[in-house]
């Protein structure tokens, strides 16, 4: 097995350790539970061997589809060994309907359908609580160029209708979406993860959300929402 070498970076959910391979490092999933920039913190017993194999499961999705991104393989029930990336300063939100920060921002009823699907730029900066930027601060700052932007909007989109349609077949509904992008030998890939800590999922039916939202909104039950996700999920690989 793979063995864990030097801690290259650790977030809120997440560690990232080297290997003996430069082309590669391991992403361990951690129990750790943070929402309001850090305001608010916890634990969600299991939460980071669930979102592993989400994760897992949503990257073999893409790359069914080829769309590329970091995913070599599992390592264990809470690590992936995945592609090191130099990650890329901005990542894309895609929102489906109006919910959280952006009902709040705009006064919109939460659950409010967006068509087309909103997409959000985000500079990843803890220091500055990840603030909604847009293509000219992009520019102006030289976080990227027009056509990295563009590849990986049309990217996110793409992703956005992969998932979702996949959700559909389970009876849930994809809300919204964070991704963060990787370099990697010069090819823009789709790295860090996907999952409910990343992601809004409702119950088809009775729009009760089965992600992070449990934890930020004290609804009780956020081991189970995660537990119900996965195990639908896991029926749809069947």
């Amino acid at each position: 097995m793979v063995q864990p070498g030097e801690l290259i970076r650790e977030g809120k959910s997440k560690r990232i350790y080297a290997t003996d391979d430069p082309d590669t490092a391991i992403e361990y999933f951690k129990d750790d539970a943070k929402a309001y920039h850090g305001l608010k913190r916890g634990r969600i017993w299991g939460k980071g061997e669930i979102n592993n194999a989400i994760s897992q499961t949503f990257f073999r999705m893409l790359s069914e589809h080829d769309i590329p991104n970091h995913y070599l393989g599992p390592i264990d029930s809470r690590q992936s060994l995945v592609r090191r990336c130099e990650m890329l300063p901005v990542a894309i939100k895609v929102r489906n309907r109006a919910a959280g920060s952006m009902a709040e921002r705009l006064g919109i009823t939460e659950g409010r359908p967006l068509q087309p699907p909103v997409v959000e730029y985000i500079l990843r900066d803890d220091r500055e609580e990840h603030p909604l930027i847009n293509m000219t601060h992009i520019l102006a700052l030289r976080l990227g160029t027009p056509e990295g932007i563009e590849k990986a909007t049309a990217m996110a989109l793409r992703i956005n209708e992969i998932i979702s349609a996949s959700m559909r077949e389970i009876g849930i509904e994809l809300i919204d979406f964070k991704l963060e992008f990787g370099r990697f030998h010069g090819q823009i890939l789709v790295a860090d993860e996907i999952s409910p800590d990343v992601a809004r999922f409702w119950d088809a039916r009775t729009h009760e959300p089965l992600d992070m939202d449990r934890f930020r909104r004290d609804l009780g039950n956020t081991e189970q929402a995660y537990q119900e996700l996965l195990r639908r999920m896991t029926g749809m690989e069947d």
